[in-house]
């Protein structure tokens, strides 16, 4: 048996032109955004990873799969030294994301069209260093916050400024026991407090959801929080 030279079917790189690769970059991205929806996750997510690749070509100025880990050291090095460390790791991770897409379903594509062997610029040397331990918040027991509770309510006959005082103590009071937003709290009047509806009564708490959407939900009184608001209406407020 003798050897035989092979030819490569692809002889020349598939992308010629800057809309070639415009092109494949588009087609790339929105398989990429269909795979992590067939995968459940949520569009929200999808979004921001989206939106974090896009900053990082616009910053690269070239097609993300030329990306090499250097290129990501200046990155986060230089561009995005000054954010905050959560919003970093965030990025690193949708670009991990990405590039294992890449690795997955493509290289062989991307190698053939452009001559580049795609690689995760995100590595362990690089890698953003969230203190996730500093993330997991173990809840304190029921009776360590009523026992917070008790003692600020006590003490706000002594408090310099009455008004304000009792506002903020029923403010955190109500979110320790129904959950409200801060942001809904600010918006939150009198007429919201719906006394009759459902068994314990009602809360609208509005507010506002993704791309500045407005955003109402009614919350049942439950948990002792219709005592707590009957309490402030009728005696500090």
């Amino acid at each position: 048996m003798s050897l035989a030279v092979v030819a490569p079917i692809r002889s020349r790189p598939l992308l010629e032109s800057p809309q070639d690769i415009a092109d494949f970059e588009q087609d790339l991205l929105s398989e990429f955004v269909l795979a992590r929806a067939a995968a459940g996750i949520a569009d929200e997510t999808i979004s921001g990873d989206v939106d974090a690749l896009m900053e990082v070509r616009g910053w690269f100025g070239r097609p993300l799969w030329e990306l090499i880990p250097t290129d990501l050291d200046r990155f986060f090095g230089e561009d995005q030294r000054r954010l905050a460390t959560l919003t970093k790791v965030r990025k690193a991770q949708a670009l991990a994301t990405y590039f294992e897409f890449l690795e997955v379903r493509h290289q062989a594509d991307i190698h053939a069209a452009t001559g580049v062997l795609v690689q995760c610029p995100v590595d362990e040397i690089n890698r953003p260093r969230g203190k996730t331990n500093m993330r997991v918040r173990i809840p304190p027991p029921a009776a360590d916050v009523d026992r917070l509770f008790a003692g600020w309510r006590d003490d706000l006959h002594s408090a310099r400024k009455y008004a304000p005082s009792v506002r903020n103590y029923t403010a955190c009071r109500l979110a320790s026991l129904i959950g409200p937003r801060v942001s809904e709290l600010c918006l939150l009047e009198v007429h919201d407090i719906r006394w009759d509806l459902g068994t314990f009564g009602k809360v609208l708490l509005r507010g506002k959801g993704s791309r500045n959407q407005k955003k109402e939900r009614l919350v049942p009184l439950i948990n002792g929080s219709r005592e707590l608001l009957e309490w402030w209406l009728q005696g500090p407020r």
